[in-house]
């Protein structure tokens, strides 16, 4: 690894844009060595015993070696390779290497009102700013590509990369996710049955307390890690798959809306067209009409 660091002038276009990254670095710390390096800025440096405040969100992803982290929010916690640690802005923290192991390190500053916005929905909790990914190609090719592409600064590079950055932070989310829900989990492999099951009887009732049973289960927990794993209920993914399939029948079908709410296993087509207006914001003729004038 080759060390690299660049700190990026951000113009107000850049800004506008929603996303945008104001530093990135990939660096190689030796076994004692001291950290962090000294040539940084004075606002980026800081000193173990005091920590440091940033304005910005940072991805540090580690890739070899061990250390420590801590933050206001999260008491200090052992980092192992693989680890991607998250600063948030104005959130006091503090992070190093083990002596005995050193580390190497991607790391990646960004600002923007897309990851404020991330942020203030609890996407990533302060509280929870350590996320092991374990040593994931894609993670590191992400990381490299973004390094890369600032290098030359090619007119455009800020909104190239803004993409890059939103792909890394959606497959932190989702690697975090999975690692919850290992493959010899059973309980992945129940969502994944209960899903299809959903799947094959969209045009029907279907009752989730028996759904449960027949993986053996109680309703509250299938119900609490369905949610878990989909950020659904399973009443609420079925319903979907249910207006999903409604949206494509008055889009391209003649189907009458009566016809419709008794394909998909509604009590009725007031029902059906009270509960798509309320998910849709359209009623179900007006919804028709928008896309088939």
């Amino acid at each position: 690894m080759d060390n690299y660091y660049k700190y990026l002038p951000t113009s107000n276009q850049d800004k506008s844009w929603g996303l945008y990254v104001v530093n990135v670095g990939r660096t190689r710390i030796a076994k004692a060595q001291c950290y962090p390096a000294g040539d940084h800025p004075s606002h980026h440096y800081f000193k173990w015993e005091d920590g440091r405040v940033l304005d910005e969100f940072q991805l540090i992803y580690i890739l070899n070696g061990e250390g420590v982290f801590e933050s206001k929010s999260c008491p200090l916690i052992p980092v192992k390779s693989g680890t991607l640690l998250m600063l948030y802005p104005y959130e006091w923290h503090r992070f190093k290497p083990n002596n005995d192991t050193g580390w190497e390190e991607y790391w990646i500053g960004c600002k923007g009102s897309i990851l404020q916005n991330i942020y203030n929905r609890h996407f990533f909790p302060k509280e929870t700013p350590v996320y092991y990914l374990g040593i994931n190609e894609s993670v590191i090719g992400l990381f490299t590509e973004v390094i890369e592409q600032t290098r030359s600064e090619k007119t455009g590079y800020q909104q190239l990369v803004s993409g890059m950055l939103l792909h890394l932070f959606g497959k932190i989310f989702a690697l975090s996710k999975q690692l919850q829900f290992d493959k010899k989990n059973k309980h992945e492999e129940m969502i994944s049955r209960a899903m299809s099951v959903m799947h094959a009887h969209v045009h029907s009732y279907l009752s989730f307390e028996k759904l449960a049973g027949d993986f053996c289960t109680s309703y509250s927990s299938f119900r609490k890690v369905f949610k878990l794993y989909t950020g659904m209920s399973p009443h609420q993914y079925f319903l979907q798959l249910k207006l999903n399939k409604a949206k494509a029948l008055l889009m391209h079908s003649d189907a009458s809306v009566k016809q419709i709410a008794d394909e998909l296993g509604f009590e009725s087509a007031y029902s059906f067209s009270r509960i798509f207006k309320a998910k849709t914001g359209d009623a179900p003729n007006h919804f028709k009409k928008k896309f088939r004038p």
